[in-house]
C-alpha cells in the first residue's frame, strides 16, 4: 500500500514539474495548444526515471508510433518529389532522413533535451548513448503530435524540422548505409557473406552498449559499438569497408 501511494505522488510531482518546466516552450515549438498533457508527459519521459513505478510510462511506445509516422511522411514526400528515382534510391534517401544522426541533429537544434524528464547524467555530451536518446525522443514527440493534432500537423512539423533543412543541404543524397555498401562490395568481388556477431553487452538496461564484429569467412575485419544493435552493426560495417578498401587498393585481395 505504501508503494502505491508513493508512486501516485511521485507521478503527480513528475507531471507538475514537466508542466511547469516545459509545456509553454513546447507549445511554442509545436505551434499548438496542448490539451492532452499526459500524452506529452509520456512522450518526454525516458525510462531511466521510472524506478519501477507502475503508474509512469516511458516514451518507448510513442517512439514506435512516431517512427512509423516519420517513415510514412518522408516516404510520401520523396515519392512525389523524385518521380525519376527507383525504389532503391528512394529507400537510401529515406534512410538518410530518418537515421539516428539526422534525428539527433534536429533534436539538438530544437533543444529537445530541455523538455525531457530523464536522469541528468545521461544528457552529458560525453555519454555515448546521447544520440540515441535524443533521436528516440524526437520520434516519440512525433508520435504524440500525431495522436494529439493529427496527420497534417505531423507532416508540417516533420516538413519544417527535417525535410526542408536536410533536402536543402543535400543530405538525402549521402549514402550512410554502410551495411548495404559492404554487401554490394562483397557481391561484386564474390566474397563470402558478412556475419554480424555480438561480442559484448554492457551497462544497465536503460543505457545499454553493444559491441559487434563483422566476420567474412574465417577473418574478423571490423568492430562497432553503439546503444543498439543496429547502430553498432552500421559502425562495424563502416570499419570493415575501410579495411577492405585499403587491402584491395594495395593489391592484397582478401578471402578469394
Amino acid at each position: 500500500m505504501f508503494e502505491i501511494v508513493r508512486d501516485y505522488f511521485k507521478r503527480l510531482a513528475t507531471r507538475r514539474l514537466l508542466k511547469k518546466k516545459s509545456f509553454k516552450e513546447l507549445e511554442k515549438l509545436l505551434g499548438h495548444k496542448i490539451n492532452n498533457t499526459n500524452l506529452f508527459i509520456e512522450a518526454l519521459t525516458h525510462r531511466s526515471i521510472l524506478d519501477g513505478s507502475k503508474f509512469m510510462v516511458s516514451n518507448e511506445r510513442l517512439e514506435y508510433l512516431g517512427d512509423a509516422v516519420l517513415g510514412l511522411v518522408i516516404a510520401e514526400h520523396l515519392f512525389k518529389s523524385f518521380p525519376g528515382f527507383n525504389e532503391g534510391n528512394l529507400t537510401k534517401m529515406r534512410s538518410n532522413l530518418v537515421n539516428r544522426n539526422t534525428l539527433y541533429d534536429v533534436a539538438v537544434k530544437i533543444n529537445l533535451s530541455q523538455h525531457l524528464f530523464i536522469q541528468k547524467e545521461l544528457l552529458n555530451p560525453e555519454n555515448a548513448g546521447l544520440k540515441t536518446i535524443l533521436a528516440d525522443a524526437f520520434e516519440s514527440l512525433v508520435g504524440a503530435i500525431y495522436l494529439e493534432f493529427g496527420f497534417n500537423a505531423s507532416k508540417q512539423f516533420i516538413g519544417k524540422h527535417i525535410l526542408s533543412p536536410t533536402l536543402e543541404k543535400g543530405l538525402h543524397l549521402v549514402d550512410e548505409n554502410y551495411k548495404s555498401q559492404l554487401l554490394e562490395l562483397i557481391q561484386k568481388h564474390k566474397l563470402e557473406q558478412p556475419r554480424y556477431l555480438v561480442v559484448n553487452e554492457e551497462g544497465p538496461e536503460h543505457d545499454r552498449t553493444f559491441t559487434i564484429c563483422v566476420s567474412i569467412g574465417t577473418q574478423i575485419f571490423g568492430e562497432g559499438r553503439g546503444r543498439n544493435k543496429k547502430s553498432a552493426e552500421q559502425l562495424a560495417a563502416k570499419s570493415t569497408l575501410e579495411k577492405l578498401n585499403i587491402l584491395m587498393n594495395s593489391g592484397e585481395y582478401p578471402l578469394r
